[in-house]
Parts: structure tokens; sequence; C-alpha cells
């Protein structure tokens, strides 16, 4: 007898406001950097609500929403605001603890010399 499998679907695991913000969190933290991780993350947390009522409070279509969070999605900045507060989330910023590449703060070079 054939074993028959069906897709994994990590919204089947957001049973809570908790598990979508540790889903989230993680996300946020293993992202590489292009979005993707995060992208797909907010896509679960999104399904497992009301994707209707969600595109109506975000002022989105719901074939837009899909698209902003699909895999080849690119949304802009103002949907993910949009998305994360109808969500009843907010976007943050905060320093990286061991960025990967050190800023080095640069002097423009069209200003005078300091003198000492």
């Amino acid at each position: 007898m054939a074993e028959k499998y069906r897709k994994f679907d990590a919204s089947d695991y957001i049973k809570s406001e908790e598990d979508a913000q540790g889903l989230l969190r993680a996300a946020t933290e293993e992202d590489v950097g292009d979005g993707v991780v995060i992208r797909a993350a907010l896509r679960h947390v999104a399904r497992t609500h009301n994707m209707s009522a969600l595109a109506r409070e975000t002022g989105l279509n719901r074939g837009n929403l899909y698209e902003a969070l699909s895999e080849d999605g690119n949304p802009t900045l103002a949907t993910l605001l949009k998305v994360t507060r109808a969500l009843g989330l907010r976007l943050r910023l905060e320093p990286v603890e061991n960025p990967a590449k050190p800023s080095q703060p640069s002097k423009p070079s069209n200003l005078p010399a300091e003198s000492t």
C-alpha cells in the first residue's frame, strides 16, 4: 500500500498569537537579507487569519495581498507596514549585534579637513 503525504504547511502549526510571534521572530533572525524567510513567515501568519478581512483592513485587494506575500512577491515597505499593523504587529528595526560587515564612518571628500 502506497503511503500518502500531504504538503507541509507551517500555518497548520500556528495555533496562537505566541506561535505567530515566535515564527516571525525566528524569521527575522534567520533571514539572510533578501526578505524571503520573513515574507514566507508573514504569508503563513496571514493565512491563519481571514485573508478577505486582512485585505479589507490593509486596503489591498486579496489577489494583491497573496501576490505580495508569495514566494516571488516583492512587497513594498508600505504593504509590509499595512500587513503587520493589520495582524496586530509592529515592524521594528534594531541594531545587529554582530554585523557581517562593520560599517566604517566615511568622511565626505568635499569638506575641508579638520584643523587641530
